[in-house]
């Protein structure tokens, strides 16, 4: 009475083109997380790795912690780092943050 009736509507044909279409901004946006966040996290990671792997004793370096200090000896995972006179600490290498120039220490 005062409702009408509802007709269903002809079942239409699954089109190749308009489900490529669906997915276009999905794939789009994969696209842009990936050139603005994973790309230069990943470079980032690889600059890091190449940093402590290249350090030395007599490097002077800035901790995870702030800590600033001269490296003494370097052995597989670990380093040893003077922070004082007769003061060293033994920190994982991966604790590196920066790897200061030459002289910045007194």
């Amino acid at each position: 009475m005062f409702i009408s009736n509802a007709y269903a509507q002809a079942a239409a044909g699954a089109d190749t083109a308009s489900s490529l279409m669906s997915f276009l901004p999905m794939i789009a946006m994969f696209a842009v997380l990936y050139f603005i966040m994973i790309r230069p996290q990943m470079k980032k990671q690889k600059e890091h790795k190449a940093m402590v792997e290249a350090l030395a004793p007599g490097d002077e370096v800035v901790t995870a912690g702030g800590i600033l200090g001269r490296v003494t000896s370097v052995r597989d995972t670990n380093i040893n780092v003077m922070v004082a006179e007769g003061v060293e600490i033994q920190l994982q290498r991966s604790a590196v943050v920066q790897v200061l120039p030459k002289g910045t220490l007194k």
